[in-house]
């Protein structure tokens, strides 16, 4: 099953078309990459794949998990990173762990406290991160690299089936981005999660993903990867 299916996707805002038949897939389990320039259409598409813009009757159709948007209800089942997500928590007094099993509010209610369940729910996305040991240190205290594993746990804890990303690694280091990409990749190879990711660092997540697709002036093309010349997407 894809875990996204766009066909013939049209978009305007009033006179100005930003998308124009756009089609592609990511199937289920697979790392894939978008990429392209500012202004060509990528945070327009992101907000349509998030339901942040509806659809109309003309624009084509979108597909997530196998269920058309229009009617898709299990938003919990996608889990969604934004670009220099970390800014709105750097000076938040609180832990990881709370940062962490606040996007669970949904499943407990905000004003519950978070019962076992949910307390290894978060200490298994924090595993994941390799973070586990920095569960009561302040989010405020980590390093930008350390953070953004957190805000990828956070994103975890809810247990997706597709991890939508954007620029995840803005403003980390050469080694800290290498590392998260590593990182990523296992996650996706081991817990079967789809990923995809808003970026401009094709050199150096070609290595890891099994599909790179480029938005350019509205129209997205596809660019053949390392994997699918090597039939395969080990690391």
């Amino acid at each position: 099953m894809d875990a996204i299916a766009v066909k013939e996707l049209d978009f305007s805002y009033g006179s100005t078309q930003v998308l124009n038949r756009i089609n592609f897939t990511v199937a289920g389990g697979k790392f894939a990459v978008l990429l392209g320039q500012n202004g060509a259409g990528k945070s327009t598409l992101l907000k349509l794949l998030l339901g942040e813009l509806a659809l109309t009757g003309a624009d084509g159709s979108i597909q997530l998990l196998g269920r058309d948007i229009r009617q898709f209800k299990s938003w919990q089942e996608i889990s969604y990173v934004p670009q220099s997500g970390m800014a709105s928590f750097q000076n938040f007094p609180a832990s990881v762990e709370e940062i962490v099993q606040a996007n669970l509010y949904a499943r407990i209610g905000r004003f519950r406290f978070a019962g076992k369940k949910e307390k290894e729910m978060v200490k298994e996305a924090l595993v994941q991160v390799g973070m586990e040991n920095f569960a009561k240190r302040l989010i405020s205290r980590l390093s930008g690299g350390q953070q953004q594993r957190i805000l990828l746990a956070r994103a975890l804890v809810n247990r997706p089936q597709l991890l939508i990303m954007d620029e995840p690694t803005t403003g980390m280091d050469e080694q800290s981005t290498e590392d998260f990409y590593r990182l990523l990749r296992k996650i996706n190879l081991e817990q079967g999660v789809t990923v995809l990711m808003v970026t401009h660092d094709r050199k150096r997540l070609e290595p890891f993903a099994d599909h790179i697709w480029l938005l350019e002036d509205g129209t997205m093309k596809q660019i053949q990867t390392g994997q699918e010349e090597n039939g395969n997407g080990d690391i």
